[in-house]
């Protein structure tokens, strides 16, 4: 199958990591649909708030109507929540649980049919950092975030055989709109501070593995997860 006839779905696209990724793979020849909570008027775009399941039906009815079946599915969708863990809402565990990973799960669900009868697909699970090594006061996030790991081992050995291969980034601290929102200026310099390389990852290095793990050249990688985080998972 070539470049330029896969079809591509970023989910939470709107910004960050994921409109990076979108922009680097249709430069590449890609077919790109992108989602996110925010209303664009674009072409090939569908807003949709992920916290409520029932929506990423509509999502998936909607792409399939109006773009077609997915070839190559991104999970990247996802909201980041600061808390200690006594003082975090039930409403919004349950509201982060669903955006960060169950929306996800459903989606891969409605679209791997297709990548089975096609003899083809590839799943990218944008986790996190933090699902690795955990994080005081984002207990609730790391959880949502770590959930990727044994779901994309078990689904890389479900669907090896179809040709369909299944991995997971867990970037680190990223510049990105949301990182600039969750910490200060001080808070931002403690934090560069204790990662290795003394910066934040830059969005299109994230946008430039999933391509590379897309390719065909990375057909043999299926069921990893890799650290792209300015050596934060090494240690200080």
């Amino acid at each position: 199958m070539k470049t330029e006839t896969k079809k591509v779905l970023i989910t939470g696209s709107s910004g960050g990591i994921g409109k990076i990724t979108a922009e680097t793979l249709l430069n590449a020849g890609y077919q790109v649909f992108k989602t996110g909570s925010r209303e664009l008027k674009e072409k090939n775009y569908f807003s949709a708030d992920l916290s409520s399941l029932e929506n990423v039906k509509k999502l998936y009815n909607y792409v399939k109507e109006n773009f077609g079946d997915i070839d190559i599915l991104i999970n990247n969708a996802g909201q980041y929540l600061y808390s200690p863990i006594e003082k975090t809402d039930i409403k919004e565990t349950e509201k982060i649980f669903n955006i960060n990973f169950l929306s996800h799960y459903y989606l891969t669900s409605l679209i791997v049919p297709y990548m089975k009868d096609n003899g083809f697909g590839r799943i990218i699970n944008i986790s996190s950092i933090s699902g690795v090594v955990g994080e005081a006061n984002a207990s609730l996030y790391s959880s949502t975030k770590s959930a990727f790991f044994g779901f994309t081992k078990s689904l890389a050995l479900e669907l090896a055989q179809y040709n369909i291969t299944v991995n997971s980034i867990s970037p680190g601290w990223v510049e990105t709109n949301l990182a600039e929102n969750a910490l200060n200026e001080e808070e931002k310099k403690e934090t560069i501070d204790i990662i290795p390389q003394k910066r934040f990852v830059e969005p299109v290095e994230i946008a430039n593995l999933v391509k590379y793990l897309i390719s065909n050249e990375a057909k043999g990688l299926t069921g990893q997860n890799i650290n792209l985080c300015a050596g934060l998972s090494c240690g200080c």
